[in-house]
């Protein structure tokens, strides 16, 4: 059998050699689907990595992103990873001996994640039991259309790999900042598609009960400090989607008044 590795990006020059490099030796071919990157990405994927399949496709969605990405790819087995996802050498081997074996025992298999905040691994406060769909036959699975969070649809039964799969989550806290209003605008263009309401109420609880969650109910104070800033950007990232939200339905509202 032979293995397609699927990766989509933005800008993602200071991620992309580390995931690469580590694969080389282990997928027959890599297809990348790059939403138009404005930094070397482009360069560093089709100059130095001569498996790279390198694709340009205008970004409206990751749920349609990594479907596009899906069909790109020639071989049955995927595995799909994201830029600053790379496994270790356990997972790496797991890897391999699934995709070679004649009779695999699962369709789908999940990798457990080594979540790290810059120096730190996050441990606790729901970072520290995460797995994920990440290798899979292709004609058994796709994913949900959704802009942000996007989820993996399969009726097989899923495995779970041997090793981990660190995720090197945030370079800085500017990315961070960064990123948490990049899918707060996201998330709230997907809740007022669907319909979504939200009460002020919930503005100002759901972002307080959030860090609660986080930081108390699933021990993100075992972290110390890191698991506090965990926790409090959190709450932030909640703060923003409801009262980004708000915002969309009280436009619509001014809108439709005014032509009434």
């Amino acid at each position: 059998m032979a293995l397609s590795l699927a990766i989509i990006t933005y800008n993602e020059e200071e991620n992309i050699t580390r995931l690469l490099d580590s694969l080389t030796d282990t997928a027959d071919e890599i297809i990348i689907v790059d939403s138009f990157s404005t930094d070397k990405t482009k360069e560093i994927c089709t100059q130095k990595y001569p498996q790279v399949k390198f694709f340009e496709k205008k970004f409206n969605g990751y749920g349609e992103q990594k479907n596009h990405a899906l069909t790109l790819c020639s071989h049955e087995w995927v595995l799909f990873l994201d830029a600053d996802e790379v496994p270790d050498q356990n997972l790496k081997r797991s890897i391999q001996s699934i995709v070679a074996s004649e009779n695999p025992e699962f369709n789908v298999y999940k990798a457990k994640f080594s979540n790290h905040l810059g120096i730190h691994t996050i441990r606790f406060g729901g970072w520290g039991n995460v797995c994920r769909e990440r290798l899979f036959r292709k004609k058994y699975v796709r994913y949900s259309d959704d802009k942000v969070h996007e989820f993996l649809i399969s009726d097989e039964k899923a495995g779970l790999m041997k090793g981990k799969l660190d995720h090197y989550t945030y370079k800085s806290i500017h990315h961070h900042v960064s990123k948490i209003n990049k899918y707060s605008d996201m998330m709230a263009e997907k809740m007022f598609e669907r319909g979504k309401k939200v009460r002020r109420f919930k503005i100002i609880v759901g972002p307080i009960f959030e860090f609660m969650k986080v930081f108390i109910f699933r021990l993100g104070f075992l972290d110390g400090f890191p698991g506090f800033y965990v926790a409090k950007t959190m709450s932030y990232y909640t703060f923003l989607k409801y009262i980004k939200l708000r915002e969309k339905i009280r436009l619509l509202e001014i809108e439709q008044n005014t032509v009434k």
